[in-house]
């Protein structure tokens, strides 16, 4: 499973790809967010775009995905820019239907792997025609502007309710890659992570992105021991049985259950 982690700060990437973290995750979002996320405990980017080759220049091993602005005026100039800077990977967010993933395929051309966010209604309704678009090479379903889109209270009720597991069911029968949503560090998080991870690997998921708890200094534990904890923990998931995991389903709901009805 790719493991992934926000920074725009070339000392911590480098760090980060030290502690086997598999992709730096560099964002440019920001068109509309804040005011989608207004209120929320999210993070806003007011990332440089001029600013990616400092990062890419420290990494040598982990690739560079690169989170643009939604379907814009001017993808096509950032996208050439994003590209010149040298991103492995090109992530677009608040897709809404195949024409904007065909836009952003044509844009980039095949000169970086493009990853499309599902994270609105009208994207996950239409995941079908969205999995026909050629030249897309993975999914990324963003838990966090799914619920507020869908009206619900947490987010990880869209994992708990069954709407990931119905669009990773969409993304298998394609051979389509797919991620979604975040974890804290193993042991924490309203939902613990060893939860999610169990989802992940129930479901398929080949990549999540690691919250900011990551980046926090207050750690017990060097990042790179952080990292292997969850190595650790996804490898001990992949040997249950079918039981597990249906236990495991079953509690991710119960808790995100609880965590609804005390809001």
């Amino acid at each position: 499973m790719k493991l992934m982690i926000l920074t725009a700060e070339p000392g911590f990437a480098k760090e980060a790809q030290d502690a086997g973290i598999d992709r730096i995750f560099f964002d440019l979002e920001y068109i509309n967010k804040a005011e989608r996320q207004k209120g929320r405990d999210t993070v806003l980017s007011d990332n440089n775009i001029d600013d990616i080759p400092k990062v890419r220049k420290v990494l040598t091993d982990s690739q560079l995905l690169v989170r643009i602005n939604p379907i814009h005026q001017y993808t096509k100039d950032e996208i050439e820019k994003v590209i010149q800077y040298g991103a492995d990977v090109i992530m677009l967010p608040m897709v809404f239907d195949e024409a904007d993933a065909k836009t952003f395929v044509e844009f980039v051309g095949g000169r970086a792997k493009t990853c499309v966010m599902i994270e609105t209604a009208q994207a996950m309704s239409r995941i079908d025609d969205i999995l026909e678009v050629e030249g897309i090479d993975e999914l990324f379903f963003g838990l966090n502007d799914l619920h507020i889109g869908l009206g619900l209270s947490f987010l990880f009720e869209v994992l708990s309710g069954g709407l990931v597991e119905y669009m990773a069911e969409k993304c298998k029968k394609n051979n389509m890659q797919f991620g979604f949503g975040g974890i804290a560090r193993i042991g924490d998080g309203m939902l613990p992570a060893e939860k999610i991870l169990g989802e992940h690997v129930r479901l398929g998921s080949e990549s999540v992105i690691l919250s900011r708890a990551f980046k926090n200094a207050a750690s017990n534990l060097p990042l790179k021991e952080e990292i292997q904890k969850i190595r650790k923990a996804i490898d001990e998931i992949k040997l249950w049985n079918d039981a597990l995991y249906s236990e495991n389903k079953k509690d991710v709901r119960s808790i995100v259950n609880k965590i609804v009805n005390q809001q």
